[in-house]
């Protein structure tokens, strides 16, 4: 047989095997949905957050952020005030919390509500407003809790500052988005953040008196704050135990030396008498 004869059985035994081969396609995203990809808390520690945002208080005057700044550390939530579940149980999860500790709303410290939603107005944020004020039940705490809405613009400016990052869902409507509530010194800076729809009264109340630099609390949470330490990868105070050990050294002296004063001067009255 020729060479051209071979080539030609050759070529066409080889056209039903390339037929049947096809570009491999790419597979729909499978898991996550997109209306949630993108979605989370990064956390910007000690990061200074733009306190020039102008937003709306629940009045509807408008209200530049740096005046809630200045004396006191701030409790600060991103959320949105027609949410069906979540940002409800970020709010009520805080007064909770809240109710538990002898600091006071608007004494001690103040507490924001943001809006990510630009469409929710002074309406919206009046009525989240006495909703919470009325569970809270504290004199005094509608002077130093307030609930802000927004433009786009603003609202997008504090996420970014502070690492919330969410996204609008055209079918469903909503927002997606993480939850969390940041602790912030008196000067407009991440403190701390606070994951999950439930905080730990104790943990809450060492990150205020540490966001205020001790000028808040008493000498027990300042013991505390040099037992424990804030773990960001939690969010929550854990143990210290290099400081544990110094501190327990500390009392173990203090202990043996007041017993050998009290055994000393014991010892010499006996011989006096």
């Amino acid at each position: 047989m020729s060479n051209a004869a071979w080539f030609l059985l050759l070529g066409v035994t080889l056209a039903p095997a390339q037929s049947l081969y096809t570009e491999p396609k790419a597979l729909p995203p499978q898991g996550t949905p997109q209306s949630i990809q993108n979605v989370g808390i990064d956390q910007h520690l000690n990061q200074q957050i733009p306190l020039e945002l102008e937003f709306r208080d629940e009045t509807g005057t408008p209200a530049r952020l740096g005046q809630y700044f200045g004396n006191k550390p701030v409790i600060l939530t991103m959320v949105y005030y027609t949410c069906p579940m979540l940002c409800g149980e970020v709010q009520s999860g805080l007064t909770s919390a809240l109710q538990i500790l002898k600091f006071d709303v608007g004494k001690e410290f103040d507490v924001i509500s943001v809006s990510i939603n630009p469409e929710e107005g002074p309406l919206d944020a009046t009525a989240k407003k006495k909703q919470f004020l009325a569970r809270y039940r504290r004199d005094g705490a509608d002077q130093g809790w307030h609930f802000l809405t927004g433009q786009k613009q603003q609202i997008d400016a504090l996420a970014k500052s502070v690492g919330f990052r969410y996204n609008y869902d055209p079918v469903t409507k909503q927002y997606a988005h993480a939850t969390a509530v940041m602790v912030i010194t008196p000067e407009g800076k991440i403190a701390q953040y606070f994951y999950g729809i439930e905080y730990a009264p104790k943990d809450m109340r060492l990150a205020l008196v540490q966001a205020s630099q001790n000028k808040i609390g008493n000498v027990a949470d300042a013991v505390l704050l040099y037992c424990f330490h804030y773990d960001p990868n939690t969010g929550r105070y854990s143990a210290a135990v290099l400081n544990l050990v110094r501190l327990a050294g500390v009392l173990t002296v203090f202990t043996v030396g007041a017993f050998l004063m009290i055994s000393f001067r014991r010892e010499r009255r006996e011989h006096r008498v």
